[in-house]
C-alpha cells in the first residue's frame, strides 16, 4: 500500500534531515582532525639535519619506477650525477606545480567560503583547509629553493589558463571540487604509491611526502562528501553539464601532475626518439594516467555523472578504464 502524500513528504524530509545530519558530523570531524594532527614545515621538519640536505648528485634521489624512464638504457647510460640530477628535477617539478595547483586552490576555497552564511560548518573547515595548504606551499617552494634548479612548473600558456579556476566556484561550487579532486587524487595516487614501494629514500622527500598525503586525506574527504551531497541535488540539465565537463577536468589535470616536464626534457637534452617511446607511445604510461583518476571516477559513476554521452568524453580523454579493468579481472579469474 502505497503511504498518503503526507507520509511520504514526512519519510523525505526525514532522510534529509538524517542526511544533512550526518554532512555536518563529517565536516565538524574533519575540522576536529585539523586541530590534532596538523604539521608546521619549519617546526616539523629538520631542513637543516646535515641527512636532509639537497645535493644534487645525491644518489638517494631516484626515478620514481613509475617513470618509465627510469628503466629506458638512455637514463641508464647516464653517470649517476646526471641520473640524481633527473630524478631531482622530477621531484621538485612535482612539488612546483603542486604548490602552483594549491595557490589557485586556496583562491578558490576563499571565494567560496566568502558566500557561505553565518553559522555553516564548511567555513571553519575551509579556512582549516587553506591554513593547511598554505604550509604546503610554503613547504614545497623551500624545498624547490634548496636544489638551486630553474624548475619551472606549469607549462606558461596553461599557467594563464589555470588563473580562471579561482573563480570556479562563482560558477558551480560542484565543477571546483570536481577540479579540486582533479588536482588531488593524481599526485595522492603517485605518493602512496612511491611510499607503499619503498621506493623513497631521501628523508627529506619522505618526510614532505608523509605530511602531504596525511593532510590532503582530508581535504580530498571533505571534496568527495560536498560532492555526495550536492550533486543529486542539482537540476538534471546541470548535472549533465557537470558530467560532460568532469572528465575534460580530470583528464587535463591528471597529465599537468603526471607528464614529464618539457624544461627537464631540454635541459638534459633527452632525444625526442626517448620521449616518444617512454611517454608518447607507451601504454604503461597512459595507464598510469587513467589509474590516477580511477577514484574519482568511481565518485562520477557513483553520483550518476557518466551517462552515454559523457562516457564517450570520458574515453576521448584516455581516462576510463572499467572495461579495461574487467577483462584484466576476467582474464585472471581465467
Amino acid at each position: 500500500m502505497t503511504p498518503p502524500p503526507n507520509a511520504v513528504t514526512d519519510h523525505e524530509r526525514d532522510k534529509e534531515v538524517a542526511e544533512k545530519k550526518a554532512y555536518v558530523s563529517v565536516v565538524e570531524r574533519l575540522s576536529k582532525a585539523s586541530v590534532e594532527k596538523n604539521w608546521d614545515p619549519y617546526v616539523d621538519i629538520p631542513w637543516d639535519d646535515p641527512d636532509y640536505q639537497v645535493r644534487q648528485d645525491d644518489p638517494r634521489w631516484k626515478m620514481p619506477p613509475l617513470d618509465r624512464l627510469a628503466e629506458h638504457p638512455w637514463f641508464l647510460a647516464q653517470d649517476q650525477a646526471t641520473r640524481s640530477r633527473i630524478a631531482l628535477w622530477r621531484v621538485a617539478t612535482a612539488m612546483k606545480i603542486g604548490l602552483q595547483f594549491e595557490n589557485l586552490l586556496k583562491r578558490g576555497l576563499l571565494n567560496y567560503a566568502y558566500r557561505l552564511p553565518n553559522g555553516r560548518p564548511e567555513f571553519r573547515y575551509v579556512y582549516h583547509e587553506t591554513i593547511e595548504e598554505g604550509h604546503h606551499g610554503m613547504m614545497f617552494q623551500e624545498f624547490v629553493n634548496r636544489t638551486k634548479l630553474p624548475i619551472r612548473g606549469m607549462p606558461g600558456p596553461l599557467s594563464l589558463i589555470a588563473q580562471v579556476s579561482p573563480w570556479i566556484p562563482l560558477i558551480s561550487t560542484e565543477l571546483f571540487f570536481i577540479f579540486v579532486l582533479g588536482g588531488e587524487d593524481p599526485i595522492d595516487h603517485v605518493q602512496r604509491k612511491l611510499l607503499k614501494s619503498g621506493h623513497i629514500e631521501h628523508p627529506l622527500e619522505k618526510t614532505i611526502m608523509q605530511i602531504h598525503i596525511a593532510e590532503e586525506a582530508r581535504h580530498i574527504s571533505f571534496a568527495r562528501h560536498y560532492l555526495r551531497r550536492r550533486v543529486p541535488r542539482m537540476p538534471r540539465h546541470r548535472r549533465f553539464l557537470l558530467g560532460v565537463i568532469a572528465p575534460i577536468v580530470l583528464g587535463v589535470m591528471a597529465r599537468i601532475m603526471l607528464a614529464p616536464p618539457g624544461s627537464m626534457i631540454r635541459y638534459f637534452k633527452i632525444p625526442k626518439s626517448v620521449v616518444d617511446e617512454v611517454y608518447r607511445n607507451n601504454p604503461q604510461a597512459y595507464q598510469e594516467i587513467r589509474d590516477s583518476v580511477g577514484k574519482t571516477r568511481e565518485l562520477c559513476v557513483e553520483l550518476g555523472l557518466v551517462g552515454v554521452v559523457s562516457k564517450r568524453v570520458w574515453k576521448a580523454m584516455g581516462i576510463w578504464d572499467e572495461p579495461v579493468r574487467a577483462g584484466r579481472a576476467a582474464k585472471a579469474a581465467a
